[in-house]
């Protein structure tokens, strides 16, 4: 997908924020290469990973798994995986579970100095991994403005770190709407996750910012 100048990515957002989801990520696959989406599947991700496979069925669909989620995420995520025929390409830490907790006695707080490594073991490094052997141009993701303060300074369009333009199609919508689209659209969803990287829900873990 070319590559879009500031003053274009915000046109392109201001155009964007009446389209509805499907006719955004329409746009952008009939426009891309490689494109990704991204999924931890915590609330309300079913909804992304749908409209998604609704348009290319075959897309490559990233989960990078902390190893800590909750037993309900897990059988959520098996029901959305079979639900939906999931092209899953799973990541997980190069480090198993029980080392982290040998070695940093647990999950460390955010103030603990041995937080940032195990952010990257966890979660930033098997997200490096996968977009590094992918390789993708265009990355999907169910980022909502009012999330944290971060999030609401993009928009539909932004460019992550690395240059990879990255799409959020529901990022306007509310959790009522979200609510009426599972609804409408026979997902289920899962509200108990759990990321040991954040203390607090509109707290940033690093993938985005």
């Amino acid at each position: 997908m070319k590559k879009f100048t500031q003053e274009e990515l915000e046109n392109f957002n201001r155009h964007l924020q009446g389209i509805p989801p499907a006719e955004v990520i329409q746009w952008v696959i009939d426009n891309c290469h490689r494109p990704v989406v991204t999924t931890n599947f915590r609330p309300y991700e079913a909804a992304i990973l749908h409209a998604c496979v609704d348009i290319l069925p075959t897309i490559k669909v990233i989960w990078c798994d902390t190893g800590y989620n909750t037993p309900q995420t897990y059988r959520h995520a098996k029901e959305v995986i079979d639900k939906l025929n999931l092209n899953v390409k799973l990541y997980m830490p190069l480090q198993t579970a029980a080392y982290r907790d040998a070695i940093f006695e647990g999950i460390p707080q955010v103030d603990d100095p041995n937080h940032a490594e195990f952010t990257r073991q966890v979660k930033l490094e098997p997200f490096q991994r996968a977009m590094q052997e992918h390789e993708p141009d265009v990355w999907f993701t169910n980022l909502r403005k009012g999330q944290t303060a971060f999030r609401d300074s993009i928009g539909i369009l932004s460019y992550s770190k690395d240059g990879i333009l990255k799409v959020s199609p529901f990022y306007h919508w509310s959790d009522e709407k979200l609510d009426k689209y599972l609804v409408e659209n026979n997902l289920p969803n899962e509200f108990r996750y759990f990321d040991p990287t954040k203390a607090l829900s509109n707290r940033e873990c690093g993938l985005h910012t």
